[in-house]
């Protein structure tokens, strides 16, 4: 138990508990900013931890379930505070966190992995399953809505967005049955790219326990202290005259930051196989969890919601994920693939910046 990962989660609760105090002075909001970012890699040493101590493909399972509970929450207590003003920010995060992990955290580790050992393999029986789902998903959630002739463009009606909320949620489920149950061996890395460390003992219960609660503040914290960062950042958006949506690209980078190291961690250590799981397994959560929370939220407290994508967005998307296709099909990866999928990534960010 590192003494630094101990620290930053009390660190930064201690942190959001003085802006209750001493409100938000400029010098304790970069504060806030210093003990998010130490929260956030904190949250990764500790989920790594249980990780260890549950095996794979569960200890990947842990860390997209903290990420998704993030999110969920961060998107929440904006949306409820925000109303009508806030109608686009579920939709914009989980778009932006669907082209995040298919585009730039799949572009990163497979250019990192690359460099780093030239060409790396998963199992592609796990990656295509879950990115078949992935692509339901999306469709069904972010595509689907813009042409639905119930409501206005963009949006379902209540039985639709139920009915969305209810499939996101069931096919999610299933694919965590086949991860950890049925086909667990999907998920495991190829005989020739065992992780080095596979044989190494296993963290006590103890230590194990330690982690799991310094989990939960660390996750606590980078909510709330987000949650305090996101009217500096609307305002930053409006100062330089940025579309709106960039709001949500920066919530849902700041959650995936955990997931992110991780995942660029485990390629440069040659296990690209917990990287795709990490991946495939976070986009999932989003969209099977995230959206099914919202969704109801939104649906008992009367608030608007647009799930629609425009145009330009379905375009990228589809992009986004026919590459991955191409990616994630053959089992092995090169920094050819990195790099494309990093070009695709840049495009995304600049054109949310300049429409």
């Amino acid at each position: 138990m590192l003494r630094w990962t101990t620290l930053a989660p009390l660190v930064a609760a201690a942190t959001l508990g003085l802006t209750a105090t001493l409100g938000e002075p400029p010098w304790l909001l970069a504060g806030c900013g210093v003990a998010l970012i130490a929260a956030v890699l904190a949250a990764v040493h500790h989920a790594e931890v249980i990780a260890h101590r549950v095996g794979e493909p569960l200890g990947t399972l842990v860390l997209a379930l903290a990420v998704t509970v993030i999110e969920a929450a961060l998107l929440l207590s904006l949306l409820i505070a925000g109303g009508t003003e806030m109608e686009t920010l579920p939709r914009d995060a989980v778009y932006a966190t669907v082209m995040i992990i298919t585009t730039g955290v799949v572009g990163l580790c497979t250019l990192v992995g690359g460099l780093a050992h030239g060409e790396q393999s998963f199992r592609v029986d796990g990656a295509g399953g879950g990115l078949a789902a992935l692509i339901v998903l999306a469709v069904v959630t972010l595509v689907l809505p813009d042409f639905t002739i119930t409501t206005g463009v963009g949006t379902y009606s209540r039985g639709q967005a139920l009915f969305a909320a209810v499939v996101s949620a069931a096919l999610w489920g299933i694919f965590v049955f086949v991860q950890t149950v049925r086909h667990r061996d999907y998920f495991l890395p190829p005989d020739d790219d065992a992780p080095p460390d596979e044989h190494a003992p296993p963290p006590s219960r103890r230590q194990a326990a330690m982690s799991f609660m310094l989990l939960v503040v660390a996750l606590v914290a980078v909510v709330g202290l987000a949650k305090l960062l996101s009217h500096p950042l609307e305002t930053f958006v409006e100062a330089f005259h940025l579309p709106r949506g960039v709001v949500g690209i920066v919530v849902a980078m700041v959650v995936l930051l955990p997931e992110t190291w991780a995942a660029i961690r485990a390629a440069h250590a040659n296990r690209l196989q917990s990287s795709m799981n990490l991946a495939i397994g976070s986009a999932l959560a989003t969209i099977g969890l995230t959206v099914p929370v919202v969704v109801v939220v939104a649906t008992a407290c009367g608030l608007p919601l647009v799930l629609g994508l425009g145009a330009k967005d379905v375009v990228l998307l589809a992009t986004a994920l026919l590459v991955s296709v191409v990616t994630l099909g053959t089992g092995r990866t090169s920094m050819m693939q990195g790099a494309v999928h990093l070009v695709l990534f840049a495009t995304y960010v600049f054109l949310a910046c300049v429409p």
